[in-house]
């Protein structure tokens, strides 16, 4: 078996293939959260995503876009990583964790030290990542009322 060739590519969230990954990433959200679509957890806008404090990847396999996620400027120093989807087809293959790190990268060359991040309940294998990837439980540093599990890795 080859090995699955990745590659991530900086863009807007609100523009192709992007949005397009972020309405699949919400669909799934509004399903597994009732009510999240009256009350999202989280609202984290472009413009928040954006060079020079935060940025958006759009992985592809194949020339298919297959994965998604963003960070975005916390406080000095400290960023959060949002959005993380792969597509169910990608799923259990690693893409997640080489999404993962190519956030971090990236947060590494905006100047970050930290990086944060947040998951609910039903995202138990996005646990299971973060925890393995080095990130510890931390005190919740948000509001968001749908996450159970914050998270802080000091980026080296």
């Amino acid at each position: 078996m080859s090995a699955m060739v990745l590659s991530f590519c900086p863009c807007r969230c609100d523009e192709p293939p992007a949005c397009d990954l972020l309405a699949e990433l919400i669909e799934h959200f509004n399903a597994i959260y009732p009510g999240r679509a009256a009350r999202p957890g989280s609202v984290t806008t472009a413009a928040e995503m954006i060079p020079p404090r935060g940025v958006f990847l759009v992985g592809y396999q194949d020339g298919r876009p297959i994965a998604c996620g963003g960070l975005r400027r916390l406080e000095h120093g400290v960023c959060e990583i949002k959005r993380m989807y792969v597509v169910p087809n990608a799923r259990s293959r690693g893409v997640g964790r080489a999404l993962l790190l190519a956030l971090e990268a990236a947060a590494r060359d905006a100047g970050y030290r930290r990086v944060r991040l947040d998951t609910g309940p039903e995202q138990r294998h996005s646990r299971v990542l973060f925890s393995s990837a080095g990130y510890a439980e931390i005190e919740p540093y948000n509001a968001n009322h749908i996450a159970d599990y914050w998270a802080e890795k000091a980026l080296i």
